[in-house]
């Protein structure tokens, strides 16, 4: 603690520097531990400077055994606390009880020397056929204080697609809201009766029928670009499920990739961002304006 906090309650320690909500330091009270200075305390006790207050939050182990699975993991960012990686497609992001293939789970748990009790934190999630960056937290409490940012101007994210036709118009906002197609398990769709869904895009480069186009999500629903863009006749290159599925091209996923992501650090508070060209791109030959003009505001 520094000197600032000195002679300060716990609780108000938790809730103020520390970034913990009610909620959550409610579920660590009584289903974990508060730690200070390595022993058990309660939430009115005073702290001082030089102190040091730890949170062991309960958390659920899978459901599956993760073992390691080495890969040459992209790692743009890595401290103590969080790794950006830039995922390849094609590969999952999170294992399952009923899907035993190797995932960036996996990757990650070997990448850290597979530590006892491991726990997989992504901070945002990837479907399999999409590649690009995602953030990965290493504790509960840095997991929590990220997810909490998804979808602020504090955690930024924004996607390249190339679709198959072009988007009328070129810019704009598809606000249609999604949910589970009926009997799917998997599939989404648009409908009246789904949840509010907003996609932001803009078409940077037109090629032979296809469009280069930058994206930004205002909410978060599964497949939420996809579905969208295949609602208005331009599906995902290489799309399987919601559009046509092009092995020759894109064997084993789609073009779409999380290009660029900028978020601030919870810790230092310090803005940090990254950028990420899809291979596909330059296959293509798309050119990739990286001007500021392009990004979506």
């Amino acid at each position: 603690m520094t000197p600032a906090e000195d002679g300060r309650r716990l609780r108000n320690v938790l809730r103020g520097s520390m970034g913990i909500s009610y909620s959550v330091m409610k579920s660590a009270k009584w289903g974990g531990r508060i730690l200070l200075n390595g022993d058990p305390a309660f939430v009115d006790a005073r702290v001082r400077a030089g102190d040091r207050v730890d949170v062991v939050f309960p958390e659920k182990k899978p459901e599956y055994e993760v073992t390691p699975y080495e890969m040459d993991l992209i790692i743009p960012f890595e401290d103590d606390r969080l790794m950006v990686i830039d995922k390849l497609a094609g590969i999952a992001s999170q294992g399952s009880a009923e899907n035993a293939a190797p995932s960036l789970e996996n990757a990650v748990y070997s990448h850290l020397g597979c530590p006892e009790g491991y726990i997989y934190r992504p901070v945002n999630r990837l479907d399999k056929g999409t590649g690009g960056l995602m953030a990965v937290a290493k504790d509960a409490h840095t997991q929590y204080r990220m997810q909490e940012m998804l979808h602020t101007e504090s955690f930024r994210r924004e996607y390249l697609a190339m679709c198959d036709g072009v988007p009328e118009p070129r810019e704009g906002c598809i606000d249609a809201p999604i949910g589970k197609a009926d009997g799917a398990t998997v599939k989404r769709e648009v409908r009246a009766d789904g949840k509010p869904s907003r996609t932001l895009y803009r078409v940077i480069a037109e090629k032979d029928g296809r469009a280069l186009i930058r994206l930004k999500l205002e909410t978060g629903r599964t497949h939420q670009i996809r579905v969208h863009l295949a609602s208005v006749g331009c599906p995902v290159t290489g799309d399987f499920l919601y559009g046509t599925e092009r092995p020759d091209e894109f064997p084993g996923h789609f073009a779409l990739h999380s290009a660029f992501l900028t978020f601030i650090h919870p810790d230092s508070g310090k803005e940090l961002t990254f950028e990420s060209i899809p291979d596909w791109a330059e296959k293509f030959d798309f050119p990739i304006d990286m001007g500021y003009h392009n990004k979506i505001q």
